[in-house]
């Protein structure tokens, strides 16, 4: 009962993070510019989601895409029952910090959703 309770406050917590997300994303691209050398790094990262359901594919796609900087390019087969996303990153500087930002961000999403831990 608690957990639907603060469904609001995750809820909240997630859309903050996540506009600062946002807004660090937007500096990185006016800083690049603004600058005559360009500062990015692109590449393409795999990323992984196991049997996710298709509710958070979706929502974490959008979070992608919508910070600027990232991109998710589709869903490819990954193992036998999972999935991964393929996403363009501009602004990282390995591609572990990528994966690392991406699985931080999906854990986040699906911390609001499936506080329990439930797959």
């Amino acid at each position: 009962m608690t957990r639907v309770l603060l469904l609001p406050l995750r809820a909240l917590a997630f859309v903050l993070w996540f506009t600062g997300a946002i807004v660090r994303s937007s500096g990185a691209v006016l800083a690049d510019i603004a600058t005559p050398a360009p500062r990015g790094a692109p590449r393409v990262v795999r990323l992984p989601l196991g049997a996710g359901g298709d509710a958070h594919l979706v929502a974490l796609s959008v979070c992608i895409t919508l910070t600027p900087g990232t991109l998710v390019l589709g869903v490819v087969p990954d193992g036998d029952d999972g999935r991964a996303l393929l996403v363009h990153s501009l602004y990282h500087p390995d591609a572990e910090t990528a994966l690392a930002d991406l699985r931080d961000t999906s854990h986040r999403l699906r911390a609001v959703v499936r506080p329990e831990g439930r797959p």
